[in-house]
């Protein structure tokens, strides 16, 4: 299936399941291509026919996008080198979980979690450790007695009981027998920001290598700004306050400008966010499509963050100055 083809049938899903989708993110090259939202889920997708086009520093970008956005980042694909991704299976990419449509539908339309992930030498388990342990001693079963049942080493199933390691299909279903009890755990596919901060932290302003012009701008006013480099915007800018987080753009005001600053109004709108572009030059408007512009040289007579907020406050009043 061609990506044109899959995008669509992505957006007729999430569509079906309640989400609310932004417009699609048109330029090269992109870290993802849709924010979803349905309620207190936030989606950031990235949609691919090939799950393994997924570069690590596009990975890089999604995870630090949807930390600082609350959200959770997936990949939607149709197949892994020359084979089909399979329903029900989920295989990570980048750490980065990755689908495909008929997963997505299950998930989010039918509620049906993906139980089962690929990893190099097949398709594994995630079992209930806990519950595994309390049930084989509740039954009076040694470690040596199940394994035996098992055909598996006294060690195997003592990782199993550490949550050290998943097991084969063959394994669950027949440990599932053997105990008469149900121990699967879901794929989780929703990242929370411990999960993603765990996994990559973001670098402190002071540890990034080449600090952008948003940066340069507001980091002196106590904004915390991670820079992209693979978005419509140029950052994400916050002042540790959820109600304070930025989509925050920066060029002169042309064409291409115009058309990121009304994408970033999209997704801004899905994420929850305040949308501003900084202007290099003269502006001649105060907003677009709800995206603030504020010239650079308007940032001589600002002294904080405060005064940002204020601003960007008094120019979204009036949503219908625009291009």
């Amino acid at each position: 299936m061609n990506k044109e083809a899959l995008t669509l049938q992505v957006i007729e899903i999430l569509s079906k399941a309640g989400f609310t989708l932004s417009d699609r993110c048109n330029i090269r090259p992109r870290s993802f291509d849709l924010a979803a939202r349905r309620c207190n889920i936030l989606l950031l997708l990235r949609v691919l026919s090939n799950i393994d086009g997924l570069s690590a520093e596009t990975a890089r970008e999604m995870r630090h996008l949807s930390g600082f956005l609350d959200g959770s980042p997936l990949v939607i694909g149709s197949k892994s080198r020359d084979q089909t991704l399979a329903d029900g299976v989920t295989y990570f990419r980048y750490g980065i979980p990755s689908i495909n449509p008929g997963t997505l539908r299950d998930c989010f339309i039918e509620g049906v979690p993906p139980l089962v992930h690929a990893a190099p030498g097949g398709l594994y388990i995630k079992i209930d450790s806990e519950r595994l342990k309390s049930i084989r001693t509740a039954n009076n079963i040694s470690l040596g007695e199940l394994a035996a049942e098992l055909g598996i080493s006294r060690r195997t199933v003592s990782k199993y009981e550490e949550g050290g390691t998943d097991a084969s299909i063959d394994v669950v279903l027949r440990l599932e027998e053997i105990l008469d009890a149900e121990l699967v755990c879901p794929i989780k596919l929703l990242s929370t920001e411990r999960d993603l901060t765990k996994q990559d932290p973001v670098p402190e302003p002071s540890e990034q290598s080449e600090p952008n012009e948003v940066s340069l701008l507001l980091t002196p006013l106590g904004f915390f700004v991670f820079p992209a480099k693979q978005a419509p915007f140029n950052a994400i800018s916050n002042d540790s306050s959820d109600n304070n987080t930025m989509l925050t753009g920066f060029s002169t005001y042309n064409r291409t400008m115009v058309r990121n600053a009304r994408l970033m109004s999209s997704i801004s709108s899905v994420a929850g966010t305040k949308s501003v572009y900084i202007v290099k030059g003269v502006c001649r408007h105060t907003q677009i499509d709800g995206t603030v512009l504020i010239e650079e040289s308007e940032f001589k007579r600002i002294d904080d963050l405060d005064d940002v907020m204020r601003l960007i406050q008094e120019r979204n009043v009036d949503k219908g100055d625009t291009t």
